[in-house]
């Protein structure tokens, strides 16, 4: 069967190359025949008819060939470009050197001019048309059922974007460009002309019919995002956005690469400053070890160690199928795995003796604040004990840099995940030693498992409703990758003893980003997609903060972190409270383990709001005015 569809194949082809052949071969008589009457300025004598005659059949076989030595009898015409130019050509060119000296060696020579005004006539009616598909391809398509769009930026990125459109796109047609450069306003680029400013696309999609624009700006920050995404929204468009060039395959720009605006292309805050000399020094041709290497930070953390150079990365997981993914996604020769659970001290004592890392990134924690006000023991168990167990087989080991990954609901916690990750930072605090060991603090992180975000997108995408718990909830947002940058450079400013604290910019009021995500989706808040407002549900605080007035801040050399003075659990009443910790873990005592908790850090009232707040006393929802994030 396969040899049958292998010989079709090869027969369908030269019918192809026969055919096409056949072709070039009436147009070169039609340019040669045409070269004779420009010669003679239509009169040609009758005795010079035979001579010329008798050299058709040369022209045209010399032509044929030398056409199909170069090629383009195998080409596909609809995606030629300027190399099937250049080979028309070269064909044609050669055809002459071949023809002219056998005219001169005639016994009866004849004007070598026919010749030389064939090839030219030849070279226009074969690249007419050749590129006759190419032409018809690249020109505006208007159809039902083609999406009309407009790229903004006429840089490099939109015309390669506009260009891939054209030879590809059967359904896409670009209608305009839209720069900011005025030198560009009103010239034309592949055809297509640069109606104006980005500004203009209000105007433009009203006047061209627009049903889609592209922001074909690769390195455009959240600033820029934002202003366009307004400016789609008020002209009812939807937006799209090139990624990252460093995230394009090659580096190419294609029409494929386009995808739908993310909300960290909102939220996050650009490029981050990294002091490179001193991250290498810290990770470079070092040995780290990953806890919690399958979740979204941990994966993150290995994945920019490895850039680093790091010689090894131990990836620590209890989660199989999380501890795989993120371990496809470093190379072989640098990460090695390793299924365990960090509240088992006999396994993590295994692994730090197996691995020695120099280096701790301890990511490993339960995160989910409802779901652990409901299951203390469980948030206990992991995130104190685990804590303390790691922190104890890093140090016997001889670990060096011991990095403790926080979260903004550790300040004066109103809940029991809070209260956990709280006393994680003491126990950190406490062994700071011969360990340089230091907590670095943030909030939420866009796309983590199980957050907000992507919570709300499901949500839109299953068409609603969106659930929000109260109206006024505020909530601080860094995106995952601004986030790891950050920790593994406050890892390296570290002298030990530290509490870094990521700068998270201004808090998002998730009632603006449900609006914003149910817009960015092409729907209408209130309309096509409800929202409903749930109440606040145990252990959730209207606002989370950053760090209490006690723990005084102080710039460091980087301008997104800062030092804060920590305020550890005292050493002897920490080692009291662990003990009865353990103790009521053991017994399954989650009312006693919540007690213990809020004994030892304090539950902060300032913040919290009443548990389970009804939805008629939430602010309400049919706001149209909503602000960008």
């Amino acid at each position: 069967m396969r040899l049958a569809s292998k010989l079709i194949g090869k027969l369908l082809h030269a019918r192809t190359y026969w055919k096409t052949a056949g072709v070039d071969a009436a147009l070169l008589s039609i340019a040669w025949l045409a070269a004779i009457v420009l010669r003679y300025d239509a009169d040609v004598p009758a005795e010079a008819w035979p001579g010329w005659a008798s050299l058709l059949p040369l022209w045209v076989g010399v032509a044929v060939v030398c056409t199909g030595a170069t090629g383009l009898y195998s080409g596909v015409w609809r995606h030629a470009s300027i190399y099937e130019a250049r080979q028309i050509l070269l064909a044609h060119g050669a055809s002459v050197l071949v023809v002219v000296p056998i005219v001169i060696l005639r016994d009866r020579p004849v004007p070598l001019s026919v010749p030389l005004v064939a090839a030219v006539l030849s070279v226009g009616l074969v690249g007419t048309i050749r590129f006759q598909p190419r032409l018809v391809g690249d020109g505006h398509r208007t159809g039902d059922d083609v999406v009309r769009f407009v790229v903004l930026g006429a840089g490099s990125a939109g015309v390669a974007l506009a260009e891939d459109a054209q030879r590809h796109g059967e359904r896409a047609c670009v209608v305009a460009f839209l720069d900011d450069d005025p030198a560009l306003q009103g010239r034309r680029i592949r055809g297509v002309r640069v109606e104006g400013a980005i500004d203009d696309l209000p105007l433009i999609v009203d006047r061209l019919r627009v049903s889609s624009a592209i922001l074909a700006v690769p390195s455009a920050g959240p600033e820029l995002v934002r202003r366009v995404a307004a400016l789609a929204e008020g002209s009812g468009t939807v937006l799209r956005v090139l990624p990252r060039l460093s995230d394009l395959v090659d580096g190419r720009v294609q029409l494929s690469d386009v995808r739908d605006v993310e909300p960290s292309d909102l939220l996050g805050r650009g490029q981050i400053e990294t002091d490179l000399d001193a991250v290498l020094s810290l990770v470079q041709g070092r040995r780290v070890l990953v806890t919690g290497a399958g979740g979204s930070i941990g994966s993150e953390i290995a994945r920019q160690v490895a850039r680093l150079g790091a010689e090894r990365v131990a990836l620590v997981d209890h989660d199989e199928t999380h501890l795989f993914d993120a371990a496809a996604h470093l190379p072989a020769t640098t990460a090695v795995q390793h299924l365990a659970d960090i509240r088992e001290e006999a396994a993590v004592r295994r692994v730090f003796e197996a691995e020695r890392p120099h280096i701790v990134f301890h990511a490993a924690a339960h995160k989910h604040v409802p779901l652990l006000e409901s299951h203390p023991v469980e948030a206990v168990q992991t995130n104190v004990l685990g804590t303390q167990t790691v922190v104890e087989a890093a140090r016997t080991s001889g670990v060096e840099h011991f990095v403790f990954i926080s979260t903004d609901k550790a300040v004066q916690p109103g809940n029991v995940m809070g209260a956990t990750k709280s006393l994680g930072e003491s126990i950190v605090l406490q062994h700071s030693g011969a360990m340089t060991s230091c907590v670095v603090r943030f909030g939420n992180v866009l796309g983590s498992r199980g957050s907000v975000v992507p919570t709300f997108v499901d949500q839109i995408r299953r068409g609603g409703p969106v659930t929000i718990t109260d109206g006024r909830m505020t909530r601080y947002f860094m995106s995952i990758p601004e986030a790891v940058r950050l920790v593994v450079n406050a890892a390296a400013m570290a002298d030990g003893g530290e509490i870094f604290l990521l700068d998270m910019g201004k808090p998002v009021h998730i009632l603006d980003l449900a609006h914003r995500l149910i817009r960015l989706s092409g729907r209408r808040p209130g309309l096509d997609v409800e929202i409903r407002v749930t109440g606040v549900r145990p252990g959730e605080k209207l606002y989370e903060e950053l760090h209490t007035p006690a723990e005084l801040q102080r710039p460091t050399n980087h301008p997104s972190i800062m030092q804060l003075r920590p305020m550890p659990v005292p050493r002897a009443r920490l080692d009291q409270l662990l003990e009865k910790l353990t103790a009521a873990v053991a017994e399954r005592a989650d009312d006693l383990s919540r007690r213990l908790l809020f004994d030892a850090v304090g539950a902060a009232q300032s913040s919290r709001i009443p548990a389970q707040k009804t939805p008629e006393s939430a602010p309400a929802i049919s706001r149209s005015d909503v602000a960008w994030i």
